[in-house]
């Protein structure tokens, strides 16, 4: 979706202030329109604008959502700085989605128009919920559980499908077994210390000294302050490090492995970290999220039961996506920060 030969309708709102846009009109020149959180540079939070855009049409197995709101995460604010991924603007960022479908694409038989839905996008290139409506393949949904709203049900998607896929499907995760998780107060480590909790095991995380009491709320067995604590000058082991920092964290976090051990880093490492694990006898391997209707129905289950919650810090109207957008890049919140649409 681009906005060639689509006015921008909506000046942009700054980190410090926002612009509450007049109701757009409902067809321009024939078509649908939406409100999109849009650019069409790179740049700071100031690049993104309120703007009129065609609706998207579902096309077949897709279906069409209605977003009421919509997750922000890290992956958000560093594509609308760098082409990372993604081709060059202009571009709508945004994957978490929850909503409500308003119309289906030929073939699609899971769901109907009316029915809640949250998901994730297919990351990278299937981008663009921070709007009034996106499409995505009907198997990247699930079914919006009665008892979860739609803020907290947009906050849970891309964040909880990389914690479940890293521990559970990629280190194999098992009772007894003890993980290190860094950044464990942020999005995808504060439901990652609860998924780990659920598997039976022994979860130490990182953070910052007053976010502690939050991480032994969730389940934290042990908790590091990084500024004043090197985490390997303690003499304790780890089956499995989730490490979301990447870089030279990787590195240091091989030395806490025990041999055979696993560590899933979510950003991209050096050939010194492939080096060191190759020594320490143990797996380094970098993991990049991917849409998944089974991890999906795995978190929904999670979220039913009690086992999982997620910790929606703040929520931001769509047309204040710049603020959300500056708040985000300090790195102070816990958990998530959301976009509300509807």
């Amino acid at each position: 979706m681009t906005s060639t030969d689509t006015p921008e309708t909506i000046a942009s709102p700054t980190p410090a202030t926002a612009t509450k846009p007049s109701p757009p009109a409902a067809v321009v020149n024939g078509a649908p329109v939406m409100l999109a959180l849009h650019q069409k540079a790179l740049g700071g939070p100031e690049v993104l604008r309120l703007t009129e855009l065609p609706r998207p049409v579902p096309g077949p197995g897709e279906i069409l959502v209605a977003v009421h709101a919509a997750g922000l995460n890290p992956t958000d604010f560093k594509h609308r700085a760098l082409s990372i991924f993604l081709p060059p603007p202009p571009l709508t960022l945004g994957w978490d989605v929850s909503g409500t479908v308003a119309a289906t694409g030929f073939g699609v038989t899971l769901f109907k128009p009316g029915d809640e839905v949250f998901g994730m996008l297919p990351y990278p290139y299937g981008h663009g919920s921070h709007a009034e409506y996106v499409t995505g393949p009907t198997r990247a949904f699930v079914r919006k559980p009665a008892g979860l709203d739609h803020v907290q049900a947009a906050a849970l998607p891309l964040a909880a499908l990389t914690a479940w896929q890293a521990l559970v499907e990629t280190a194999g995760l098992t009772a007894g077994q003890r993980v290190l998780i860094h950044a464990a107060a942020g999005g995808v480590g504060h439901l990652a210390v609860q998924l780990a909790k659920e598997r039976g095991a022994h979860v130490t995380g990182t953070a910052t000294a007053p976010k502690h009491d939050f991480l032994r709320e969730l389940g934290a067995d042990a908790c590091v302050d990084y500024r004043s604590e090197d985490f390997t000058d303690a003499e304790e082991r780890y089956d499995v490090v989730l490490d979301t920092l990447g870089g030279e964290n990787a590195t240091r976090s091989v030395s806490v492995l025990r041999p055979g051990g696993v560590l899933v880093s979510l950003l991209p490492f050096g050939q010194d970290t492939v080096a060191a694990a190759e020594k320490a006898q143990v797996r380094a391997v970098t993991l990049l999220v991917e849409h998944d209707r089974a991890g999906m129905r795995a978190i929904s289950d999670l979220v039913q039961r009690g086992r999982l919650r997620v910790h929606v810090s703040d929520t931001f109207p769509l047309a204040e996506g710049a603020r959300a957008h500056a708040l985000a890049e300090t790195g102070r919140t816990m958990g998530k920060l959301v976009l509300t649409v509807r």
